[in-house]
């Protein structure tokens, strides 16, 4: 669906000279691959932290011949999703999709989408950390010296101590990785079960911190691995249970509360794969129940 430009605002809302600016940042981060690129963050129509960097990367990015998708913890229905995609149908006048694969740029938050992406598409990040040594080194500046000498030891301690005190590495989300066999980076808050889909990716990946003014990048077809030990393979989320909508066994499932029994089912988060598996015959085993509660489509 394609919308009309509003001509009270300039293309894509930002002014032509942040747009050279930031996409040359961009160009510099993709022929740095991991590498955290300054950039001079601007005002946005909402608040930092609620995705500015990723918005900005779009805007400067973002042709009429494209086409947008908008994703919020993998689902294309949220206030935040919604919001976005609005505010650059009527900045752009760009056509907007919730098919994956119909879409040029997909910009989101904690997801990467479930169908594999493809050559010449983008995935633009927003991310709230860019620094995956923050945690540990609260200073920039010693922070900059240990991705110049590559000493990202204190990252692996940090690792080794979730071993020892719990048997495997606890974290679920943003767990660091290592890109191009050089720079250790930040997947945003990303779940780990995403991690592997980074890797050898067919899609550009850009990821924007609008609060903490930095850019960095994933060229397509770009080594990336997640930091583990030998004897400690890394390893992603497993559910005991298909989704209950669509029955996928392979998709990231979200937990949702149904009733004040606190009665509960786990469905896929990235809401346009689980309705095109429904669409193509797949049911959950709780899909009738989803319906009843109007959680599906009563069209599925």
């Amino acid at each position: 669906m394609k919308s009309r430009h509003d001509p009270d605002y300039n293309y894509a809302y930002l002014d032509e000279a942040t747009k050279r600016m930031i996409r040359r940042a961009l160009l510099k981060a993709i022929a740095v691959p991991g590498y955290q690129v300054p950039f001079a963050s601007r005002e946005m129509p909402l608040a930092r932290g609620w995705g500015t960097g990723g918005i900005q990367i779009t805007a400067a990015i973002i042709g009429p011949e494209d086409t947008l998708k908008v994703i919020d913890q993998g689902a294309d229905d949220t206030t935040n999703a919604i919001s976005i995609r609005r505010f650059f149908a009527r900045v752009t006048g760009v056509a907007e999709t919730e098919d994956t694969r119909a879409a040029s740029i997909i910009q989101t938050r904690h997801r990467i989408p479930e169908e594999p992406l493809q050559e010449g598409q983008i995935l633009v990040y927003q991310v709230p950390l860019p620094e995956p040594l923050r945690k540990l080194v609260p200073s920039e500046q010693e922070t900059r010296k240990m991705h110049a000498w590559a000493e990202y030891g204190p990252i692996y301690v940090r690792l080794y101590e979730d071993i020892a005190h719990s048997g495997h590495v606890t974290s679920t989300y943003s767990h660091p990785v290592i890109v191009n066999d050089r720079f250790l980076t930040c997947p945003t808050p990303i779940p780990k079960f995403d991690n592997p889909k980074m890797d050898m990716s067919p899609a550009l990946q850009l990821f924007g911190a609008g609060r903490e003014k930095r850019i960095y990048a994933i060229p397509p077809y770009t080594k990336v691995k997640s930091l583990d030990f030998e004897d400690h393979p890394f390893e992603v989320q497993r559910w005991d249970q298909p989704c209950a909508l669509c029955g996928s066994d392979t998709s990231y499932l979200d937990e949702v509360i149904i009733n004040d029994a606190g009665e509960r089912m786990f469905v896929c988060s990235d809401s346009h794969y689980c309705e095109s598996r429904r669409a193509q015959g797949h049911t959950g085993p709780q899909l009738e129940k989803a319906k009843a509660i109007h959680l599906a489509g009563a069209q599925t």
